[in-house]
């Protein structure tokens, strides 16, 4: 069983566009999608779920969509959160807080972690507001103040200086990535932690996947070989 599973949820749009909808249909209809994928990760005891829900490229979308996304990830999460604290689900984010975000959004989202903290049967991680490279960015950032006020020797940084600086240092590494819609990249998505992990692409569109494309997903990665740059013997 992979312990982590990351979640690249694509394909709203075309869902949408393919039935005559808005495209914020798409995205109300990804919904349903997410919470039965979440009981398919509690189904088969994974113990990390991240999901990709709102890019820091996604500000460029049309100011109509971006505001649906901002109000729906919202009431989402006030009408949603007790279920997740009932099923045992830890609910964190990992993005840049600040900037464009709207501050409502800001709370509910401190309110939900505050609210679910000490629940253990899964961690789910929205990617809020996240860019793989802001990630790096700000990591960078952050060591370079430590250098500057003298509290680390730049010839001491490693890997582990950087990791630790990440939005989510304690979060393990993705063992899977998963995508939906048929497209084949990772757009700016976790580009650390994704070093090693194993990429599964499926052309199901995000509102139409279900915890079944889940276990699909799980069931390819455990036909894989994982090396890490080692060979076999």
């Amino acid at each position: 069983m992979p312990r982590h599973v990351a979640v690249v949820m694509d394909g709203n749009g075309r869902w949408a566009k393919r039935r005559g909808l808005k495209r914020t249909e798409g995205h109300a209809a990804g919904e349903a999608a997410l919470f039965d994928t979440v009981h398919g990760a509690l189904d088969v005891g994974l113990e990390w779920l991240t999901v990709y829900a709102f890019s820091t490229e996604n500000w460029r979308r049309p100011v109509d969509e971006v505001r649906f996304i901002m109000n729906f990830n919202e009431s989402l999460l006030l009408r949603r959160r007790e279920e997740l604290h009932e099923l045992g689900v830890r609910v964190r984010f990992i993005g840049r807080r600040g900037g464009r975000t709207p501050g409502r959004v800001r709370r509910r989202m401190a309110e939900t972690e505050a609210m679910t903290a000490r629940n253990r049967k899964l961690t789910l991680t929205f990617a809020f507001n996240y860019g793989g490279r802001a990630e790096l960015a700000d990591a960078v950032r952050a060591i370079g103040h430590e250098v500057a006020g003298g509290r680390l020797d730049p010839d001491r940084i490693s890997e582990r200086t950087v990791a630790r600086h990440l939005y989510a240092p304690d979060m393990p590494d993705p063992d899977l990535l998963v995508r939906t819609s048929g497209e084949y990249r990772i757009s700016n998505y976790l580009l650390w932690e994704l070093a090693y992990s194993e990429l599964v692409f499926t052309d199901v569109l995000w509102p139409d996947f279900r915890r079944e494309h889940l276990w699909d997903a799980i069931r390819e990665y455990q036909r894989r070989e994982r090396r890490f740059g080692a060979i076999d013997e």
